[in-house]
């Protein structure tokens, strides 16, 4: 049996973001200065966490904030970063470059809500996240359980359990980063809960589980895992935080601001 922690942040801010228009896979924006600002704020924030994996979106906007939180990181700065198409942002086909009431009128002339309209020319999102667990399980289900890295366990055990960078981590002997999109990250954080059951934190209110993710907004899940013949069998799974921005707080009021579930 072995845990695994999987710590889900959204690229910083684009024009795109800023200008509240659809981004997807069809439009592939860099990040702006107050999105690489963002970028840095997360890297310092989450700098003293041993990431045994980095993986990100192959669109530039998210390899971008990978790159910069990786660089501001003591532990894994050498730690190869994985591009995965599986991260990519949902695809809005032809509703790209188009501001979200485009997308909503088309969903509503379909009879449908936005959330689950897939226009044409986009992709659905079902098994992205359980493609990517399948990939981590299976990588390390034949490597066989590593200590946890320069004692990121131990240093989060000594902190207070609200509100911290290691909130979660002393559970895990594993830690990945993913660096992904705002409409990825809400339908992951809907198929971790929904579907694999997990855990809240004690008070968590579903307003705030739920809500739009900032840019550079951070979720954690953490995962007991137990092997068997077929591959490792999801045991318990936990919830740790989401959405969360306090790394920001520097930052201004035009800086924190971003597109939300835009790509």
């Amino acid at each position: 049996m072995f845990t695994l922690s999987i710590t889900l942040v959204r690229h910083g801010e684009t024009q795109y973001n800023k200008e509240k228009l659809l981004q997807g896979q069809g439009v592939d924006t860099p990040l702006s200065e107050t999105g690489v600002q963002q970028a840095e704020a997360v890297g310092k924030y989450l700098r003293d966490i041993a990431f045994n994996y980095v993986f990100s979106s192959n669109l530039q906007r998210a390899i971008h904030t990978a790159e910069i939180i990786r660089r501001n990181n003591t532990h894994c700065s050498g730690t190869e970063m994985v591009l995965d198409p599986l991260l990519r942002e949902r695809g809005f086909g032809v509703a790209e470059g188009h501001p979200k009431e485009h997308l909503k009128n088309m969903a509503n002339a379909a009879g449908q809500s936005c959330r689950d309209y897939t226009p044409p020319g986009g992709e659905t999102l079902d098994q992205f996240l359980k493609a990517l667990f399948q990939q981590l399980s299976d990588e390390h289900g034949r490597a066989g359980a590593p200590e946890a890295a320069n004692g990121t366990a131990a240093a989060a055990s000594e902190r207070a359990p609200g509100g911290s960078a290691e909130d979660g981590l002393q559970e895990a002997s594993v830690h990945a980063l993913v660096v992904s999109h705002g409409a990825y990250i809400r339908v992951a954080i809907k198929h971790l809960l929904e579907d694999l059951k997990s855990s809240l934190p004690a008070g968590a209110k579903m307003s705030q589980v739920f809500s739009p993710c900032p840019n550079t907004g951070i979720s954690r899940f953490v995962f007991t895992l137990s092997p068997s013949e077929s591959g490792p069998v999801l045991s318990a799974a936990r919830c740790c935080f989401t959405n969360r921005k306090e790394h920001l707080g520097n930052l201004t009021a035009a800086e924190k601001c971003g597109g939300k579930e835009m790509g």
